[in-house]
């Protein structure tokens, strides 16, 4: 399968983190009724469950539980949404093995420009697993992070950007490498029709 048809995909750790991170922001009771109003059972969330998922029921599980959060807090889901992207950030930190342990710590140890860069590439790296494709660009000064996978987007159609998660990840990992807010923007995204969702770092 081509890059430009890759099909959406997720690692079901990648959910499990997420799913410990919307329950710590949320709560577990406004989780579970969020998944009520799609008729959808709590009982999916359950790690013995989600660690059985492959990574395309995963992605299917995943942007499930998103437009489920979406629909219940209505006006409100962007900024619940980006939040829940930095602490799915937070917990792929307290949970990396020791070899991400690793490399984390040499990302800290860069130059501000190149931290930029390789903590985007592991964003892109947990992207990219379990067979997803997604990959970082220069673009002059600015950086790229192409999503060909998109799993939140999986089944959804809309007329704007919908990967606010993976927008929030991306904050929280370049605020984490750098100490500084970044101004980051999905400027392609597979729900709207694009072949790959898309997310521009823009450098001052």
């Amino acid at each position: 399968m081509s890059p430009e048809t890759a099909s959406p995909v997720i690692s079901s750790r990648l959910v499990q983190q997420f799913v410990v991170a919307t329950t710590e922001e949320v709560g577990a009771e406004k989780l579970t009724l969020a998944l009520a109003d799609e008729n959808l059972s709590s009982s999916l969330l359950a790690q013995e469950n989600l660690g059985r998922l492959d990574g395309r029921a995963a992605a299917e599980l995943y942007a499930m539980l998103l437009h489920a959060l979406w629909l219940y807090y209505g006006r409100g889901a962007r900024g619940i949404l980006l939040r829940l992207g930095r602490g799915l950030w937070q917990k792929i930190v307290e949970q990396a093995s020791l070899r991400e342990k690793a490399e984390l710590l040499i990302v800290r140890r860069l130059p501000v420009p190149a931290r930029r860069r390789r903590v985007l590439e592991f964003v892109a790296e947990r992207l990219r697993d379990p067979g997803g494709s997604s990959s970082v660009h220069l673009l002059d000064v600015d950086l790229l992070l192409v999503d060909r996978s998109g799993a939140a987007t999986c089944g959804q159609a809309d007329d704007e950007p919908i990967c606010y998660v993976t927008l929030g990840m991306i904050q929280g990992a370049l605020f984490w490498a750098t100490g500084r807010e970044a101004d980051v923007e999905e400027v392609a995204c597979k729900a709207t029709g694009a072949p790959a969702c898309e997310f521009k770092v823009s450098i001052q």
